[in-house]
């Protein structure tokens, strides 16, 4: 199992709000796919996943705000 972490983000910035899921718990995933959009007042990203596999558990939902190094959700 694999978690999806917020990776670390611009200097001064320490957390981003859950814009989309691009993915729903029981989808397959493969590595380099973009999984969840993230927003912070600054900027509109997507994070990729590192791994291949299944999308067990999504921890954040759409319009949380999620701490860089927060686990956004689970890949088996």
């Amino acid at each position: 199992m694999a978690e999806l972490k917020l990776p670390e983000l611009a200097e001064g910035v320490g957390e981003a709000i859950v814009s989309y899921w691009h993915f729903k718990e029981g989808d397959e995933i493969k590595e380099g796919d973009d999984i969840v959009e993230m927003a912070t007042d600054k900027a509109a990203f997507n994070v990729p996943s590192k791994v291949t596999g299944v999308l067990k558990r999504i921890a954040a939902k759409e319009g949380d705000t999620v701490k860089v190094g927060g686990v956004l959700a689970v890949i088996e």
